[in-house]
């Protein structure tokens, strides 16, 4: 089973989104379900994890509903109110029900305060993910945001994190540090996860190439090793590079040199925990 980790939907039509904007052509429209199966189909992906694009209820309860809708889609990381942590308990309490809610993502890299995520009931909050079983995606920008996932992981050693896209490497600038010390540091917690996802947008957009990606990755490899790594498109930000077929060749191949099985969809089953309803 091939398990794209990580995409997206949005719908401009009945969501109040503050990204993309319309400056952003390529992805300034509804991507949807149905734009997504052809390309899954020709990259012979099975199932894929969608994640939320979007601080709020109404966006996870679209993509619940959304789920319930499409085979391929085997789970959920929607949001609930981290920094509100008795709201944050009752939404749990409610989408934990749901058999495709497969954690929780907060759109940290656009909090004003670059500690939103160390702050007393943030930390109350991602507890309570921990209580329940619910593994937490970190959207990170800053190395400060890299620095915090050491934090939460070592007060909260029964959560589950997951890095989306190696914290965002400045790729483009051809930089290594201070980001492979703090990614290494980060691999020290053993339930620390990464993504290798939402590398081509981080190197120039136009004129990318595998070589540029590939330090990157080996660097995550070497860190993290075959157990702890998974696939993911980034589809539809990712078009504003490549295209999906093209996303998924790329990764796949920096990727060849460990264990495929675990990396390309083991991995993103055992960690979300949807091997039981996602079949094949």
């Amino acid at each position: 089973m091939i398990v794209d980790a990580h995409q997206h939907f949005w719908n401009l039509e009945t969501g109040a989104y503050s990204w993309p904007t319309p400056d952003l052509a390529t992805l300034y429209r509804t991507f949807a379900p149905e734009d997504l199966a052809p390309e899954l189909a020709a990259a012979g992906v099975d199932r894929t994890v969608v994640v939320q694009a979007d601080d709020s209820f109404w966006e996870t309860d679209a993509m619940l509903a959304h789920a319930d809708a499409h085979d391929f889609i085997a789970g959920v990381v929607g949001w609930v109110p981290l920094d509100r942590p008795e709201e944050a308990a009752e939404a749990l309490d409610r989408y934990t029900r749901h058999p495709k809610f497969a954690g929780v993502r907060h759109l940290i890299h656009t909090e004003p305060d670059p500690d939103w995520l160390v702050q007393d009931p943030v930390l109350e909050g991602l507890g309570l993910l921990a209580e329940a079983g619910v593994p937490f995606d970190v959207v990170s920008l800053l190395p400060r945001h890299l620095e915090h996932v050491v934090t939460i992981a070592e007060r909260h050693p029964t959560l589950n994190v997951v890095i989306d896209h190696l914290s965002k490497p400045r790729i483009a600038a051809r930089e290594l540090e201070p980001w492979a010390s703090l990614l290494r540091a980060a691999a020290e917690c053993p339930n620390v996860f990464a993504k290798v996802s939402g590398l081509v947008t981080e190197a120039d957009h136009d004129s990318w190439t595998v070589e540029d990606l590939r330090p990157y990755v080996e660097h995550a490899v070497g860190v993290f090793g075959a157990d702890r790594l998974m696939f993911g498109s980034d589809w539809p930000v990712a078009l504003l590079a490549a295209d999906y077929q093209t996303v998924f060749t790329v990764y796949a191949a920096l990727l060849g040199g460990i264990d495929q099985d675990k990396v390309l969809g083991g991995n993103a089953a055992r960690f979300y925990g949807f091997s039981e309803i996602s079949g094949g």
